[in-house]
């Protein structure tokens, strides 16, 4: 916000004040991440986060799109409105970490680091709060609820007008497979479309001893299980990522009973609008067929969730050379494309922005978990590297 880096005193202050607030920003983690909150289910987080951004004397408004809390932090010179923002929603996952600080919600975790994004932006609020004289423009914290269901709380926020007047907004997310010290990112396409299928096969039960009286919808399944597989393999443009993975497939029955029904859902994965366009119907049409073959019948539902999110060239190669000069930071890297999905892309459909990753791989672990894990863990030292580019970022983008 026009603090050029050679004027690098201003810049340097943000640093050595979140260091001496590390250890708060560990703390508000640790207490979030002992009282997680399902997606569209936050009662309790969006009131602490509210309360503290209060406390600050920041402008805050609540239920933004539903449960979602944004903020603002009015610098004492005119300049451009930058967003920040930070997701504060956990999974339905069972921890099963030994930590003094693990969830105290049974079935409960916060496996995504949401718990982290949280701390770091709150504290992060509280620095760029002391700093407001000489600070440029508006700030604009956006606390976002449900990213994690789809259709997530971004798309209903921006409804809601959270980017009204915004300028550019960045988001980071930290990267439990990643080692600590790194920061990636990159323009265009960044990670992926991500969509659900459900398929239901209606096929003829009956006793296990007189198959040929039946239509067996697990064989019927298990083929069109198989048969999707030529989606990507046959059908789609080698150069062109994608990915169909069936994730569930349901036929309870006893031992002795073959399956009148079969579930399958899954999720679809693309960067082009094209592909995943192709995928939905050819997703449609190998059912019907495979279904025609078995005199079986179905029902097919697509659903689509977020799209494909979208760097601008100007910011992602911004926020690149910002982290370079970031203390803490060893390596920036051009990151390869990632097939999971964020509603962040939205934020970027209306507004210039980026979207960045922060490593924080766990050192007191060998194997470094992947999200969604029941034993993940982060290096809490990274908080204050992603806090160091957002708040750098936001002092310096012009």
């Amino acid at each position: 916000m026009g603090i050029p880096w050679k004027e690098g005193d201003f810049v340097e202050t943000l640093y050595s004040l979140l260091d001496r607030h590390y250890e708060e920003m560990v703390e508000i983690r640790r207490y979030l991440h002992q009282h997680p909150e399902l997606s569209f289910k936050e009662v309790e987080t969006p009131k602490y986060i509210a309360a503290y951004h209060k406390k600050l004397g920041h402008a805050v408004k609540t239920n933004v799109g539903g449960r979602g809390v944004v903020a603002k932090l009015k610098g004492g010179k005119p300049g451009k409105t930058i967003a920040l923002r930070a997701d504060f929603d956990a999974l339905p996952i069972q921890e099963e970490r030994d930590v003094p600080y693990r969830s105290k919600v049974d079935g409960v975790m916060h496996a995504c680091g949401h718990d982290a994004h949280t701390a770091q932006l709150l504290v992060l609020a509280k620095v760029l709060n002391a700093m407001k004289d000489e600070i440029e423009g508006t700030i604009v914290f956006i606390h976002q609820h449900a990213e994690e269901v789809p259709p997530g709380g971004a798309i209903a926020m921006i409804e809601d007008g959270c980017l009204d007047g915004v300028d550019a907004i960045f988001g980071t997310h930290l990267w439990s497979t990643d080692p600590y010290g790194l920061v990636s990112s990159k323009s265009g396409p960044i990670m992926a479309a991500a969509d659900r299928f459900d398929i239901t096969i209606q096929g003829k039960g009956g006793h296990g001893a007189n198959p040929h009286v039946t239509k067996d919808a697990i064989i019927i399944a298990s083929q069109l299980v198989m048969n999707l597989q030529q989606i990507v393999s046959r059908r789609v443009n080698p150069l062109d990522p994608a990915v169909v993975t069936v994730a569930s497939f349901e036929a309870i029955n006893g031992f002795n009973i073959i399956a009148d029904k079969a579930k399958l859902t899954g999720t679809v994965r693309t960067f082009h609008e094209k592909t995943r366009s192709l995928i939905e119907k050819e997703i449609g049409k190998i059912t019907e067929g495979t279904c025609i073959a078995a005199d079986a019948s179905f029902e097919y539902k697509f659903t689509r969730g977020y799209p494909t999110l979208v760097n601008h060239e100007k910011e992602a190669a911004f926020i690149l050379e910002t982290a370079k000069k970031v203390p803490g930071v060893t390596d920036v890297e051009i990151v390869e494309p990632h097939m999971g999905g964020e509603d962040f892309a939205y934020y970027v459909k209306h507004v210039p922005g980026a979207f960045f990753f922060v490593g924080a791989a766990d050192p007191e672990w060998d194997i470094a978990y992947p999200h969604h894990h029941p034993k993940f863990s982060i290096d809490e030292k990274a908080m204050l590297i992603a806090a160091k580019t957002l708040g750098a970022a936001v002092l310096t983008y012009q």
